[in-house]
């Protein structure tokens, strides 16, 4: 499956974040050997137990809910935090990677899904945001891009459109406060029942776990 993905995503030149949340790292160690390199986690404790028994050249994304306390924990290793979706934890990422003088990259999350559940920025609270805190406020911290997840539903036209507005708020933001920052790059959406929309409305990297994994979660091995 994990061939099948990579041709998929080559034409858009998108990359594939392969999420392993709660897999162990014996699944992990499969498909690294395949060559895939970016795995997703959700939780700084998993993160850590599997960073310390995988290969090192693993590029770790965080794609799920952070708590400020536990940054510290990642920092000095982090590849990629994707779930930046609120002021607070953006200064706090910049205080911790000062610490270490270190430069952590980062994605934005917007919220447009219609759960409520799901974190995130609107596109009207980010631009007031940047207004108050410019990007240049955050010298420890890499605005790589947004991240955003669409509703959980079968109606690929809502789906469709929720993907189409990240991808808009993308381009409003990149234009007003990433015009000459080329970092500025990445728009991370679509899971393993939308990908192939995800692309079709501008996703340069994706979120896949079910259709590399399996549906049903394995436990750790302590």
């Amino acid at each position: 499956m994990l061939f099948q993905l990579l041709r998929e995503l080559e034409p858009y030149r998108a990359k594939l974040v392969a999420v392993s949340k709660t897999k162990p790292v014996e699944a992990i160690q499969v498909l690294y050997d395949e060559g895939q390199r970016i795995f997703g986690e959700n939780r700084v404790q998993e993160i850590m137990e599997k960073a310390g028994r995988l290969p090192s050249d693993i590029q770790w994304h965080m794609i799920g809910h952070l708590q400020t306390n536990k940054i510290k924990y990642i920092a000095p290793f982090i590849h990629l935090i994707q779930s930046v979706d609120r002021p607070k934890l953006l200064h706090a990422i910049q205080a911790e990677a000062a610490k270490i003088n270190r430069i952590i990259p980062i994605l934005l999350q917007l919220h447009v899904a219609q759960e409520e559940t799901k974190f995130g920025f609107s596109e009207e609270e980010l631009m007031v945001f940047l207004n108050e805190e410019p990007p240049a406020s955050f010298p420890n911290v890499a605005i790589q891009g947004v991240m955003a997840m669409a509703s959980f539903t079968e109606d690929e036209k809502q789906i469709r459109r929720e993907f189409a507005q990240v991808r808009a708020t993308y381009g409003r933001i990149k234009t007003k406060y990433f015009q000459d920052n080329p970092e500025f790059s990445e728009c991370s959406m679509g899971m393993s029942g939308d990908y192939q929309i995800a692309l079709e409305e501008g996703a340069t990297m994706v979120r896949i776990g079910s259709l590399l994994f399996g549906p049903r979660p394995c436990q750790i091995t302590p």
